[in-house]
């Protein structure tokens, strides 16, 4: 099927979200074109893709991400830029994110089989504390609250995979380079401290690739193995010391469940970026929606039972995922439109939160909005394992943040990325109350 080029590539470049979502667009769409067909043109180094299906309504949104018989996400994966090579399909189709049922079943009930009652339990005790002496140790101060945000996520998954402290600032690194690829200031990210890492560490870093072009001067896919040689080189390394000496922790009953080493280094993979990268976005994001909207500021403070709700809308506000790939497994219709089998469909979360169907007033930023059926976390088979997580983390910072005095002391920094709906930079003033 011939398409028209150059349409709406708007939305598909990284730029555009760097200088923010582009709602607006969105809204004209979903009124106008509710599937649209979209250029996927080169972006720097990154050659031009053959375009998408971009689903804007909620309802459609849903049937997409309900549908995997229909729209699967294990035929070319779920991002937009197709893999570079066979291998590289091959390689991520291997994840539970890339999966179809019933394989993605049999995976996603060993995890959930991990996070059990207790375990989640005695993990809100120990996000509780950390959340407090995050917020605690920035009182007074100037501080980036992307950076101090950023801590928590990598933090709690450090705790939850068994990985020692020494180590886990290699996570922020590792998702740093898989989801910034698209922004220079994130793609080369190396912030962890050498001198203080594991022996484990310390080997697997030799790993690391020195080159970023392929022999043909095309970029390596920075989702690829051998872009990831160092993490998976720890992910393996680790999985052979939890087989030798289970600590109990849920990647150690992860394996006990069932994983081979192979699927437990692709589990890694999507832990440490699924996990870390959506709430050291999602966090600050919050936090800069309510300095936006002081008087809903305000409302929280003097009522914080608010909190569980607020939480809700910071995420439909401001989702920190705001698109996923699906691919068409037959010839089909969609907002009026006829798709190929084999056509990629991206729906875009970003777009069905504000669908004015379904949110009354869906600019509005409203803390005691209710219903509110966003869909930051998915839907459908892939809805998100760890929601229950992100939403215990960001009620943590909140409620010790709250009784505290936040003011912006600078002009925040986006992140360019047509993925993750990003922050690099937020500079605040935390003042304690007395």
């Amino acid at each position: 099927m011939m398409h028209a080029e150059g349409m709406h590539e708007e939305i598909f470049l990284p730029a555009t979200y760097a200088a923010g979502v582009p709602y607006a667009t969105f809204a004209e769409l979903r009124a106008a074109s509710p599937v649209a067909w979209v250029g996927e043109p080169a972006v720097g180094p990154w050659p031009a893709g053959p375009g998408f299906w971009a689903v804007f309504r909620h309802a459609d949104v849903k049937h997409v991400l309900r549908s995997p018989d229909l729209f699967s996400s294990n035929l070319g994966a779920t991002q937009i830029r197709d893999p570079d090579t066979p291998e590289d399909l091959a390689f991520v189709r291997a994840m539970m994110l890339n999966q179809d049922p019933p394989d993605h079943s049999r995976l996603r009930r060993i995890v959930a089989a991990a996070f059990t009652p207790r375990a989640v339990r005695a993990l809100e005790d120990t996000i509780n504390e950390r959340a407090r002496t995050l917020v605690s140790s920035a009182l007074g101060e100037d501080a980036d609250f992307v950076e101090l945000a950023a801590d928590l996520p990598v933090w709690t998954l450090a705790h939850i995979m068994g990985v020692p402290e020494s180590d886990r600032r290699l996570l922020y690194d590792w998702a740093s380079r898989v989801i910034g690829y698209q922004d220079p200031d994130y793609a080369g990210l190396s912030t962890a401290d050498a001198a203080s890492m594991s022996p484990m560490a310390r080997e697997a870093m030799k790993h690391r690739p020195s080159e970023t072009l392929r022999p043909d001067g095309r970029p390596v896919n920075p989702r690829s193995y051998p872009a990831l040689a160092d993490m998976f080189s720890y992910a393996h390394a680790l999985a052979a010391e939890k087989r030798s000496h289970p600590s109990g922790d849920i990647m150690s009953r992860m394996l006990e469940g069932g994983l081979t080493t192979h699927e437990f280094e692709n589990m890694f993979f999507l832990f440490a970026v699924a996990g870390n990268e959506t709430l050291r976005n999602g966090i600050p994001g919050g936090l800069l929606t309510l300095l936006d909207h002081p008087a809903e500021l305000a409302r929280l403070r003097a009522d914080p039972s608010l909190l569980p709700s607020a939480v809700e809308e910071m995420l439909r506000f401001w989702p920190p995922v705001m698109d996923f790939r699906r691919t068409a497994t037959a010839p089909l219709e969609l907002g009026g439109q006829n798709i190929d089998a084999g056509d990629k469909v991206v729906v875009y979360h970003a777009s069905a939160n504000r669908d004015e169907t379904v949110f009354p007033s869906p600019d509005r930023f409203d803390i005691a909005r209710t219903p509110n059926d966003h869909v930051s976390f998915g839907f459908g088979p892939h809805f998100c394992l760890g929601a229950h997580l992100a939403r215990t983390q960001m009620r943590a910072v909140f409620r010790e943040l709250l009784p505290h005095n936040v003011t912006l002391t600078g002009t925040p920094v986006r992140l360019a990325s047509n993925f993750q709906n990003g922050l690099k930079h937020l500079p605040v003033h935390l003042t304690p109350t007395p």
